[in-house]
């Protein structure tokens, strides 16, 4: 920790500003503390050079600029200080660089604790700063964005994973969907992954116009709450997608490959992303036993479990979604459980469904009907557990959503 810190409190009201200062003015003999308005925050910074900004906002656009404006010097520690628990605002603050917050009617001992972990974090942080630029030296930061390239991606994340001992986690791999790339920024895409991840996530370049993200101790549900944070930060600029892939018992390149083929998925079927297929115990290579056909029910069940859990579930969920803002005038309805699975679109005009139903062993049945309709026919289709594939499935969906919307004109 330095001997001496300099602390900058910016506030237009000024008898707040005594009143603050009075709290931390004894925080240790040889600080100073600095009194500024908003108008020459910028000017005291750079002649004291203070090491914590303390700052008195509101929920305004002039406080977020100055936030924004302070967070350009990387040293910084700026602690917001608000009159009230506006959770809206302190997350706001938060977006802009903000790095602490604190009601401005805290007690005494509040300040004090709370600069003096600032203080300590401000000291870890430095030292972090001086790690990256030897990084950027070294090439294996990218000094425009601060991330990972991808020369040193493998390194970088089995290295993580031996030393933190990770079992469980989620592989990500992300880029422009084909009609944004021309619009596509690299530095807004990594802004936002920074954005929207956490100290412990690492973040690296991919092959091409892709970035990769390994979120520890993540499922797949919440990988995905990840993804629907940074696509909604890049959404006003351009779309994205994503290959979502569990990194259990994978090496680097094991990953990297599941992730890709995910996202080529997605990409290909115009979704916005898709999870790698992963294999449970092999049960699908088992199918082809005809010896398993003598022990009953009992385990093509548990092989269509994995399948409504893996495929069907994931696939039913991202068609509604990506449908509902294409299909105008049509209500979309989907679920799915162990007696059927069911896929709905309706209209004033008609109503069709596509119905998934396992009638044991090793098959499914899916049965299209469309009501009120002169055509397309009603139809059956009988499919293996061994082709129940997410792009297989996504096809046939798609096949009977064209159905739907070509008997509708």
């Amino acid at each position: 920790m330095n001997n001496k810190n300099n602390i900058l409190l910016i506030s237009d009201d000024e008898s707040f500003s005594k009143i603050l200062a009075s709290k931390i003015i004894f925080l240790r003999a040889n600080d100073s503390v600095v009194i500024s308005s908003f108008d020459d925050a910028l000017n005291s910074v750079s002649i004291y050079a203070p090491n914590i900004v303390l700052l008195h906002g509101r929920s305004d656009e002039r406080t977020y600029a100055l936030i924004k404006e302070l967070r350009r010097n990387e040293e910084l520690s700026i602690i917001l200080v608000s009159d009230s628990y506006d959770a809206e605002f302190i997350l706001a603050a938060y977006d802009c660089g903000a790095d602490d917050f604190i009601l401005s009617s805290a007690d005494d001992f509040e300040f004090v604790l709370r600069i003096v972990h600032n203080i300590k974090h401000n000291s870890i942080k430095l030292r972090h700063l001086r790690n990256v630029k030897l990084l950027e030296q070294l090439d294996v930061v990218d000094r425009e964005t601060g991330i990972y390239n991808y020369n040193f991606a493998k390194q970088v994340i089995e290295n993580y994973i031996d030393d933190n001992l990770l079992e469980q986690g989620c592989f990500i791999a992300l880029s422009p969907s084909d009609s944004s790339k021309i619009k596509f920024d690299v530095n807004l895409m990594a802004q936002a992954l920074k954005n929207s991840t956490r100290v412990d996530d690492i973040i690296t370049f991919g092959k091409g116009l892709k970035f990769y993200l390994l979120i520890p101790k993540a499922d797949l549900n919440q990988a995905l709450v990840v993804f629907n944070k940074i696509k909604e930060k890049c959404s006003e600029n351009f779309d994205i997608c994503a290959g979502i892939s569990l990194i259990a018992r994978k090496n680097f390149e094991q990953m990297e490959h599941d992730a890709l083929q995910a996202l080529s998925s997605a990409l290909t079927t115009n979704l916005e992303y898709s999870f790698t297929e992963e294999k449970q115990d092999t049960l699908d290579e088992w199918l082809d036993d005809e010896a398993l056909h003598s022990k009953g029910y009992k385990i093509f069940r548990q092989i269509f479990n994995k399948k409504l859990e893996k495929v069907i579930t994931p696939v039913f969920y991202r068609l509604q979604k990506s449908y509902e803002e294409k299909l105008f005038d049509t209500e979309i309805e989907q679920y799915t459980n162990e007696e059927q699975c069911v896929f709905s679109l309706s209209n004033k005009k008609q109503e069709s469904t596509l119905r998934i139903v396992y009638p044991g062993f090793a098959k499914i049945i899916i049965y299209i009907t469309h009501e009120g309709l002169e055509s397309p026919e009603d139809r059956e289709i009988q499919i293996p557990l061994t082709k129940i594939s997410q792009k297989e499935l996504v096809k046939i969906v798609e096949d009977f959503i064209k159905e739907f919307k070509h008997a509708s004109v």
